[in-house]
């Protein structure tokens, strides 16, 4: 085989046949983009849209939606109480003050980072949710962006760890 292999993710209105655009007769959906081919990142993207629907939760902290957070009485009473530990415009006093080869050191500390991130170690929210969903899924790939790459070529399972509660909005990491 040969060629390039992308991963994305793609979220579909789980029922299609009601929710078909207007416009073009296709049901509704969304491509979330990402700058690489690293499956970390839809791990981290799927992660982030978790914790934006979660309304008992602030969002994320990420540049997109600094500039929503006020808006949101959960992140409003979370920043309001110091909880945020940077300041309301944190992101847009970045992108001011640091140039272009800042910024791209930065976000190659931000790609290292998610690759690095022990993905198997989160809660399974599908576990979680779906009774006997864990018995048919008790395994992950050792290294995922390896796995991604070449899901054919020597790759090592291991037992999924029983994952750390993140409840607690303060020990979580939004790579």
């Amino acid at each position: 085989m040969k060629g390039n292999q992308r991963h994305t993710l793609k979220v579909r209105h789980r029922y299609p046949q009601f929710s078909k655009d207007k416009r073009n007769g296709l049901p509704l959906e969304f491509t979330f983009p990402t700058s690489t081919g690293s499956i970390a990142e839809r791990y981290a993207m799927w992660d982030m849209l978790g914790r934006f629907m979660d309304v008992s939760q602030p969002l994320p902290d990420i540049p997109r939606l600094e500039p929503f957070r006020h808006l949101d009485p959960t992140t409003r009473a979370f920043d309001e109480a110091g909880k945020r530990g940077r300041p309301a415009t944190y992101w847009r006093d970045l992108y001011a003050s640091v140039d272009e080869k800042e910024l791209t050191r930065l976000r190659w500390e931000h790609h290292e980072k998610v690759n690095a991130a022990p993905w198997g170690s989160r809660p399974d929210q599908m576990a979680q949710s779906v009774p006997g969903y864990e018995d048919r899924y008790t395994a992950e790939p050792e290294d995922v962006n390896a796995y991604a790459h070449a899901p054919t070529k020597n790759v090592r399972f291991v037992e999924r760890p029983d994952a750390a509660s993140s409840d607690n909005p303060s020990e979580r990491n939004d790579t």
